[in-house]
C-alpha cells in the first residue's frame, strides 16, 4: 500500500482548514455551520454540516448533525490534543477504555479488518493504568504505528455510553469521555513536535493523547465494519462528552 493513497482528516483540505459560519446560542454554547459542496474532496453530495459546543457543569458537549442531498460518506470526529498538566509528558497520565477489542492495523497503520482482543496484550486498557506503562513493549502493533493509534471497539448502540477515563494524579484532573459512537481512536501523539506553540510552549513526542470518537477507519475496505455511508436526505447525529472534575 501506498501511504498517499489513503484519505485522511477529510482529505487534502478537511473541514478543519475550511471557513465556519458560528452563532452564538445562550450564554454556555456556540454552532458552527458548513455546507460542502457537491464534489469537494471526492464525496458526492451536498453536505450541509452543523457542530455544536456546549460548556457547562465543567462538560464539554459536542453535537454533531449533517444532511446530504446524495448518498455520501460522513464520520466527524474532534482531534483534541490533552494534557491535563497543562504540559509537560503525557505517558504518566492514566487511561481507562471500557472496551475489550480493538482492530488490528496493518504496518501503514491502518486497520486491516480485523478485530482482536485486548486481552494480554498492551492494549488493555479495561483497568486504568499509565499510558506509556506498556508503550514501548515490542509489539508488531505498537511498531505498526510508533505507539498507540488504534480504533477501540465500544458498545455499538447508539445510546450516549462511557467510553474512557484519562486522569493525573499530578494535576488531580480527571477528564470523562461518553460517546454515541462505535469507536473511540486513541492517539499517543508518536508523532506529534517538536513545535513552538502558544506563549512559546513547545509541543514534543508524546506530550498529549487524542481520544477522537467515531466510525472505525477504513471502514469501506473492511467488510466487517459498518460503514459510514449517509444516505440522501437522512440525518447524521452523535454526541460526544468531555467531562473534566477535579477528582
Amino acid at each position: 500500500d501506498n501511504i498517499d493513497d489513503m484519505h485522511m482528516h477529510g482529505g487534502v483540505k478537511g473541514f478543519s482548514r475550511v471557513k465556519w459560519d458560528g452563532e452564538i446560542l445562550g450564554e454556555h454554547q456556540v454552532r458552527f455551520r458548513y455546507v460542502s459542496p457537491d464534489g469537494e474532496e471526492g464525496y458526492p453530495g451536498t453536505l450541509r454540516v452543523s457542530v455544536s459546543y456546549r460548556v457547562a457543569n465543567g462538560a464539554l458537549t459536542i453535537t454533531y448533525d449533517a444532511v446530504s442531498d446524495q448518498d455520501t460518506l460522513c464520520n466527524l470526529t474532534n482531534h483534541s490534543y490533552f494534557n491535563l498538566n497543562g504540559g509537560g509528558t503525557a505517558l504518566s497520565h492514566t487511561l481507562q477504555i471500557h472496551a475489550d477489542r480493538f482492530t488490528e492495523n496493518s504496518d501503514q497503520c491502518m486497520p486491516t479488518g480485523k478485530i482482536l482482543p485486548v486481552d494480554g496484550t498492551p492494549f488493555d486498557f479495561r483497568a486504568p493504568k499509565p499510558v506509556g506503562r506498556d508503550i514501548g513493549q515490542d509489539d508488531v502493533q505498537l511498531r505498526n504505528c510508533g505507539g498507540y493509534d488504534h480504533n477501540f471497539c465500544l458498545a455499538d448502540t447508539g445510546a450516549l455510553l462511557p467510553a474512557a477515563v484519562l486522569s493525573s494524579a499530578e494535576s488531580g484532573v480527571t477528564m470523562r469521555v461518553s460517546t454515541t459512537m462505535p469507536g473511540v481512536q486513541l492517539y499517543a501523539a508518536n508523532f506529534l513536535g517538536p513545535w513552538t506553540g502558544k506563549g512559546g510552549a513547545m509541543y514534543e513526542k508524546r506530550d498529549a493523547v487524542c481520544l477522537e470518537t467515531q466510525f472505525y477507519p477504513n471502514a469501506m475496505q473492511c467488510e466487517a465494519f459498518r460503514k459510514p455511508v449517509l444516505k440522501a436526505g437522512e440525518r447524521y447525529h452523535q454526541v460526544t462528552v468531555y467531562a473534566f472534575s477535579n477528582k
